[in-house]
């Protein structure tokens, strides 16, 4: 069985990036604090820290842990890129293709993709409009991510800000792929977002910032989760 039939919807996916708020110990203290709100809550919240990280992550929690980013390659003379078998030895579950911060071409996400599937890992495919997101759910990731990356990091949210690019997604992508999840993303700041984001259809959304860089993050996934748990 896939890792991917075992995280339940809405998922709460946090990406850490390369803020100094989450590296080292201090990745280890978040990932703590989502691990502590998904318990409370009973909503699955994933995390995902640097390529350093993962293996001390993935060692003191039980909520999944993805890497960032895998390279679309085998095993071998690759000086300076990611091996998925590198990931999973480390503890991840899954991984996040092509992020607005880290683009791959479509053949190589197709690569990444077929690679990730090989490794047992979940594929979060992260797009930047409907268009690519319907043309990379034909790839058939496990999760597409829909991230306008004009929003990222702005604190106004794609959910309420551009509905009609969620809307759009969720047409588009199911019409290719029914089974395929759908997240969404930048600009999550609150749990309003999130509920948002639920109503028009997503299965989750995608965050960073606004968790990794709030003074209080317990507070913040507690907001965003207890959003998530009314829609269930």
């Amino acid at each position: 069985m896939k890792f991917v039939l075992k995280i339940q919807t809405p998922i709460i996916l946090v990406n850490f990036k390369t803020y100094l708020e989450a590296t080292g110990r201090r990745a280890v203290e978040l990932a703590k604090v989502a691990e502590r709100v998904s318990r409370e809550i009973r909503v699955s919240i994933c995390v995902a820290p640097q390529f350093t990280d993962i293996a001390l992550v993935a060692g003191e929690v039980k909520i999944p842990v993805f890497a960032q980013h895998i390279d679309p390659i085998k095993p071998g003379s690759h000086t300076g890129y990611v091996l998925a078998d590198a990931v999973k030895e480390a503890g991840a579950v899954g991984t996040l293709i092509n992020h607005s911060e880290r683009q791959l071409r479509i053949s190589e996400i197709d690569a990444a993709i077929k690679i990730a599937r090989e490794k047992e890992l979940v594929s979060v495919v992260c797009a930047n409009n409907y268009t690519i997101s319907a043309a990379v759910a034909a790839l058939k990731p496990d999760m597409v991510a829909v991230e306008p990356p004009e929003l990222i990091g702005t604190g106004v949210s794609v959910s309420k800000a551009k509905p009609e690019v969620i809307e759009s997604t969720i047409r588009l992508v199911r019409e290719i792929n029914p089974t395929v999840k759908i997240l969404c993303g930048a600009g999550v700041s609150d749990g309003e977002d999130v509920a948002a984001a639920l109503r028009l259809g997503t299965d989750g959304v995608l965050v960073a910032s606004a968790v990794v860089k709030a003074k209080d993050p317990y507070r913040v996934l507690l907001d965003f989760a207890e959003k998530a748990k009314t829609q269930t």
